[in-house]
């Protein structure tokens, strides 16, 4: 058996953080706001948006759909490393939360990218489809409430193109899923969504260990 994922202690993710990552000041100034919020717990990891701005660098992707952004530093992320062609829709319910996003995309200069849809993600995404976007997308990034995954992926997989790339969130959700003893809503979602993914012949799957656990599919 060939060597396991490190574990990381706080000395190797700072270090990690310190030889590796490339966080520009604005992205540093939207995460330290946030980290003043009591619900901060929900900003993906610097390390994470970076590896997502560089999935849409190696994907080439143009059109990209968000479900869930909360104060904007994923959007934000990858929004700055799209094409000045690119796009991204963001999907969100809390109009509190995505006055922060709105405020730090317009001093970054992508707000033009940004279209911010307001209102329950599966609804949004429904009227998506019903308008024709099936297909359209090149990429989707899933980070929002957990018993609803399965219900944004399925609809995320026919608005991505074939070959897309949808990103899941918290999959790994601080590792309750792997204890069969606790028994919540949240806990019990991903945990069924993990195990519905796993012999998902649409997608071409890799659930990769970084922050809270990131699922990526391709789209077949």
């Amino acid at each position: 058996m060939g060597k396991r994922t490190l574990d990381l202690d706080d000395r190797l993710y700072d270090y990690l953080l310190d030889v590796s990552l490339r966080e520009p000041e604005i992205l540093a100034r939207l995460r330290k706001r946030t980290l003043k919020l009591p619900e901060h717990g929900m900003q993906v990891s610097p390390e994470q948006g970076q590896f997502l701005a560089l999935l849409v660098e190696l994907t080439g992707a143009r059109q990209h759909l968000e479900v869930g952004v909360f104060t904007g530093y994923s959007s934000l992320a990858v929004a700055l490393a799209l094409p000045a062609d690119g796009h991204i829709t963001a999907l969100d319910i809390d109009p509190d939360f995505t006055a922060i996003a709105r405020e730090f995309w317009a001093e970054a200069g992508v707000a033009e990218k940004i279209d911010l849809r307001l209102g329950p993600g599966i609804e949004t995404l429904d009227a998506l489809i019903a308008d024709g976007h099936a297909d359209s997308y090149d990429s989707a990034f899933i980070d929002a409430d957990k018993p609803n995954y399965d219900g944004y992926f399925e609809r995320c997989l026919q608005l991505v193109r074939p070959g897309g790339l949808i990103g899941i969130d918290n999959v790994l959700w601080s590792g309750k899923p792997a204890d069969d003893s606790i028994r919540d809503d949240n806990t019990d979602a991903i945990r069924a969504f993990n195990l519905a993914r796993k012999d998902d012949q649409r997608v071409t799957l890799s659930m990769v260990p970084i922050a809270d656990g990131l699922t990526l599919a391709i789209k077949r």
